[in-house]
């Protein structure tokens, strides 16, 4: 039998899930480092108190980097939360929309939008602003199709769709109402301006570490609108006042968060940096679905795919089931598509390393010259 602990990172497979997500090899190693005991503290991160002073510094640190990395100034606070980008739906509402006598407006590209939208409703008034279901949500609207209400209370966006692969690469103009983002799946992958938005959103086990932790970035003026009669642990400023600890939070996952930052500031050069490099993964396997005449066929629109999630299907949903065979065979996995869309997504997150890539691409060409064929299609030169 394998002594397991041998292993190396030469064993590992490339993870293309969707979420919980790829990991830096760093960070891994790091975790792994002092999972025994934290340098000077001599017990794991596992078992320390969250009111401990090594977890102060955990946390300090932690806010530091995402502050540094982001470029969040006075005007924001930040918290880290429990319970996913799933319980902002409720709270993103709750603490802007309940009591307001006005709709709180949605711009719908996908799934996750959607299903936001549904949790909204139940707060306040909601008007969509623009709804892309009508062409199964492969694109973005034009300026000139999204329809705000007037003086709305805020305007919510999902920055990138992970099911349909679809992602902004520029914030709609919205005025001066406060924009609201979902920006689970593409959060640290890139630069944004922070002063754009009202409130930011993201989950971390796609980007910026494992489940557990939420970060939530709120214009500190928006605090205001939290009402008395919410539940204290679902009103926004409970949060900012216990520092993130109203109650025992996920220290493991607030831990490995601050390393991921460090990571991305460190070993990748921070935002811009990160964000040449997910475009440069992408265009690998964006390249291939347009030389295959229609052997690979994207689901999002070519002027608003996702660097962060390469959605595709093949000729017939029997050719996609033997890929993704092909694919496990060579060590790619988690590359089946939403159980809703169907076909094949590679989420290409910013742990995702070049080779891990360049080996879905070989797979892809290779695949296509073997099959094409079947499908009445010329072969990949």
């Amino acid at each position: 039998m394998t002594d397991r602990r041998l292993v190396s990172a030469t064993e590992r497979v490339f993870n293309f899930s969707p979420g919980p997500a790829v990991l830096p090899l760093p960070v891994l190693e790091r975790a792994r480092e002092e999972m025994l005991s934290l340098p000077g503290v001599g017990i794991s991160v596992l078992e320390i108190s969250h009111r401990s002073p090594a977890f102060d510094r955990i946390l300090e640190e932690t806010l530091q980097e995402l502050r540094g990395l982001v470029g969040i100034g006075n005007d924001h606070e930040v918290v880290l939360l429990q319970g996913g980008a799933s319980l902002q739906f409720s709270m993103v509402p709750m603490n802007l929309l309940r009591g307001v006598n006005r709709p709180a407006d949605s711009i719908i590209t996908g799934t996750w939008g959607a299903t936001g939208l549904k949790e909204a409703r139940r707060e306040g008034k909601v008007h969509v602003a623009w709804d892309g279901a009508a062409t199964h949500y492969d694109r973005l609207p034009a300026p000139d199709e999204i329809k705000l209400s007037t003086n709305p209370a805020y305007v919510h966006m999902t920055s990138n769709e992970t099911i349909q692969g679809v992602q902004w690469k520029n914030e709609p103009e919205v005025g001066d109402a406060p924009l609201v983002c979902d920006c689970s799946s593409d959060f640290l992958s890139r630069p944004i301006d922070i002063s754009k938005y009202g409130l930011v959103y993201a989950c971390a086990q796609k980007n910026a570490g494992i489940a557990g932790v939420t970060a939530v970035i709120i214009r500190k003026d928006l605090l205001e609108r939290s009402r008395d009669d919410l539940p204290s642990m679902l009103d926004y400023r409970t949060h900012v006042k216990n520092d993130s600890r109203p109650n025992t939070p996920p220290v493991f996952a607030v831990y490995i968060f601050g390393l991921v930052c460090r990571w991305v500031r460190e070993n990748m050069g921070g935002l811009a940096s990160m964000a040449r490099h997910n475009v440069a993964k992408a265009q690998l396997l964006y390249d291939v679905i347009d030389a295959s005449g229609g052997f690979f066929s994207g689901h999002a629109r070519p002027d608003c795919r996702s660097d962060m999630n390469v959605t595709f299907h093949l000729p017939n949903e029997a050719l996609e089931q033997e890929f993704i065979s092909c694919a496990a065979q060579r060590g790619l996995v988690e590359l089946k598509g939403h159980r809703s869309v169907g076909g094949i997504r590679a989420s290409i997150y910013n742990a995702m390393p070049v080779p891990g890539v360049e080996c879905l691409r070989d797979c892809m060409v290779d695949f296509q010259s073997a099959h094409a064929s079947q499908a009445g299609l010329k072969t990949q030169s």
